[in-house]
């Protein structure tokens, strides 16, 4: 259900060690500076970008202002552990509540977008 879609857009990974051609289907590895490559991505034409899995890529991408929106999936769970999206940094990032939602598993779906300075 979700592989099908993912499998039709075009997929950048960022890697140190991986070369193409990568097996997946329409993907490439972002070359260079991977900041820079994003930034050059977010300028071209086309569908929004995400980032699926790598809480160190999200991580750049705060450092680097380069996050319009965080989605957020709050799970009616407490697990105790688990990788941090923000760096333990102590700096303020104030956000906004774009949108919410709270599905009929208690789940909440919440979008931030950092707030106007």
């Amino acid at each position: 259900m979700i592989a099908q879609p993912l499998n039709t857009k075009p997929k950048y990974v960022a890697s140190t060690t991986l070369t193409e051609p990568l097996a997946w289907r329409r993907s490439s590895v972002l070359q260079g500076d991977v900041p820079e490559a994003v930034v050059a991505l977010k300028q071209e034409d086309g569908d929004d970008l995400y980032v699926i899995g790598s809480t160190r890529l999200v991580q750049t991408l705060i450092e680097h202002d380069l996050v319009d929106e965080f989605r957020v999936m709050i799970d009616p769970i407490v697990v105790g552990g688990g990788k941090r999206i923000f760096r333990n940094d102590g700096a303020l990032r104030p956000l906004r509540l774009v949108d919410g939602q709270v599905t009929t598993t208690g789940a909440i779906l919440a979008t931030y977008a950092p707030a106007e300075g």
